[in-house]
């Protein structure tokens, strides 16, 4: 019996969890519609999502096309292939690592200090001190966060794609050995205008749903600091989860 009951609090649990998350992503989309427009805050969460993610996105995107080079490059020339290198880490990087390897840094930097961020303001009162100046706190917190997520990520994404494309080049053509000139012509060879749009539609979700999350973790949060710490670890392996388990689904829809 303790054990139907543990699986049936950790459904419960779960069911709960995701209606509260379509709930305050239903409140913060109207709040995007509704006066008034606080274009300053829009401006500041813009440089924390966006600005400062750039020496971590760029890092990772770096390496990780520096990575694929030099595995596909070692596993091609088994089969004389290594012209087409540069294909499979243009293709790899604009459909799925690139959005989704970007998706997963901001939710680990972006995503836990929002839900550190509003996590110490409500154990400290400060969310319904605005509820009592008739502010609605979902409009004035998630709306400016959710908002710099949808828009920013993409931008994050391209940067992504153009590092990781350069990347790969720098190990192909400078450890390995390759023709630059063919390596560059075989990676724009095969690339077409919905390679590079799925992942940027891809961004736009993640950003909106490690965003939605990391609000909902800091927002919802109950007790003192400890209880903070958990809501930031939540939301960063909440997120994590959302991102690798929607993209499974928008790749399905959009290929």
């Amino acid at each position: 019996m303790k054990l139907l009951e543990f699986i049936g609090r950790g459904i419960l649990d779960l069911l709960e969890d995701f209606g509260r998350f379509v709930v305050l992503s239903w409140q913060t989309l109207r709040g995007v519609f509704r006066p008034p427009y606080d274009f300053r805050s829009w401006a500041a969460q813009f440089v924390r999502v966006g600005v400062d993610s750039v020496p971590v996105v760029f890092l990772t995107a770096l390496f990780t096309g520096g990575v694929l080079a030099l595995q596909t490059y070692n596993g091609l020339q088994r089969v004389h292939g290594e012209a087409y290198v540069g294909s499979i880490v243009a293709i790899s990087m604009l459909r799925e690592l690139a959005p989704v390897l970007t998706g997963l840094m901001v939710a680990g930097r972006a995503g836990s200090a929002m839900a550190a961020e509003l996590g110490s303001m409500r154990v400290t009162e400060q969310i319904d001190a605005l509820v009592t100046l008739a502010t609605d706190p979902v409009q004035y917190l998630f709306v400016p966060r959710v908002i710099a997520g949808i828009l920013v990520m993409p931008l994050l994404v391209t940067l992504a794609d153009a590092t990781g494309i350069f990347g790969g080049y720098l190990v192909a053509t400078k450890v390995l050995g390759a023709n630059p000139v063919v390596y560059v012509s075989n990676s724009f060879q095969f690339l077409v205008l919905k390679d590079l749009f799925s992942g940027l539609i891809k961004s736009a979700v993640f950003g909106g749903l490690l965003a939605v999350i990391g609000c909902q973790r800091g927002f919802d949060t109950k007790g003192g600091a400890e209880q903070v710490g958990r809501s930031t670890t939540s939301a960063v392996v909440t997120g994590s989860l959302a991102i690798l388990i929607s993209d499974f689904f928008l790749t399905k829809v959009l290929f």
